[in-house]
């Protein structure tokens, strides 16, 4: 019994070392995940990177091991050459894609915050010889895309958007990127079961912010959910990710 107390306190020790996010009922479970499909094929800078960004007090913001795979899988799959991603933290899920891209890929990477990014995340990038690939720009995204849209020989030219930021614009943001996604390119938008709080009932004991952010979770996925320009899948991968395919 003391053995298996032991054993179930380890892997939620490891969970919060990696910013555990799965919506799984079992922490068994998204353990065997990990070191069965995850860990054993994760690419040697993306562990790097991961593991430094464990030790970070906000280490709970980077994207998960699982969805980090998932992404570069993504991005394979679809043959993007062409990105963008807002939100970036120490760039965890920037380093997927830049490492699933070709070697003339093209990431417009936007954050408010370039520090963690630069003290954490891009040497381990320039060592695996991508960073080539990311434009990176500090500060809020929307002036950024709104210049962008203004200009039309932009529309239509990104291959794959993942957005993993500031709950409250991502509305705002779906308001532009759909203009500049191609027909038959992907939309990522993270977080989108917000801590399983999007069926939480209204007097739910839900952290502050959690409960600041949940409504606006909610009305991006209503959105979504209504909007006759792409085709959705909502997957309880990490925090949740709700992948848009344009189509119109």
């Amino acid at each position: 019994m003391a053995e298996n107390v032991a054993s179930q306190e380890n892997q939620v020790s490891k969970h919060q070392e990696v910013g555990h996010k799965s919506l799984l009922q079992s922490d068994a479970l998204y353990q065997y995940i990990l070191e069965t499909s995850v860990y054993p094929r994760e690419p040697e800078p993306m562990k790097e990177l991961r593991e430094l960004t464990a030790k970070h007090p906000w280490n709970l913001m980077t994207t998960s091991a699982d969805e980090g795979q998932f992404l570069n899988m993504l991005l394979k799959l679809i043959n993007a050459k062409n990105t963008m991603e807002i939100g970036v933290y120490t760039g965890y899920s920037l380093l997927a894609t830049a490492l699933a891209l070709p070697h003339d890929g093209k990431i417009l990477a936007m954050d408010i915050n370039k520090e963690n990014y630069e003290e954490i995340g891009l040497p381990i990038i320039q060592k695996a010889g991508v960073a080539h690939k990311i434009d990176f720009r500090e500060g809020p995204a929307l002036p950024v895309l709104d210049l962008l849209v203004e200009d039309k020989n932009n529309h239509g030219t990104y291959d794959f958007i993942f957005v993993d930021a500031d709950k409250d614009n991502y509305i705002n943001y779906h308001k532009r990127i759909i203009e500049l996604v191609k027909v038959g390119g992907v939309i990522g938008y993270d977080n989108t079961l917000w801590n399983g709080s999007v069926v939480a009932p209204p007097d739910a004991p839900l952290r502050k912010y959690v409960r600041y952010y949940r409504d606006f979770v909610l009305e991006l996925n209503k959105a979504l959910a209504a909007d006759p320009r792409i085709e959705i899948c909502m997957l309880p991968v990490g925090d949740g990710i709700t992948l848009c395919r344009r189509i119109s």
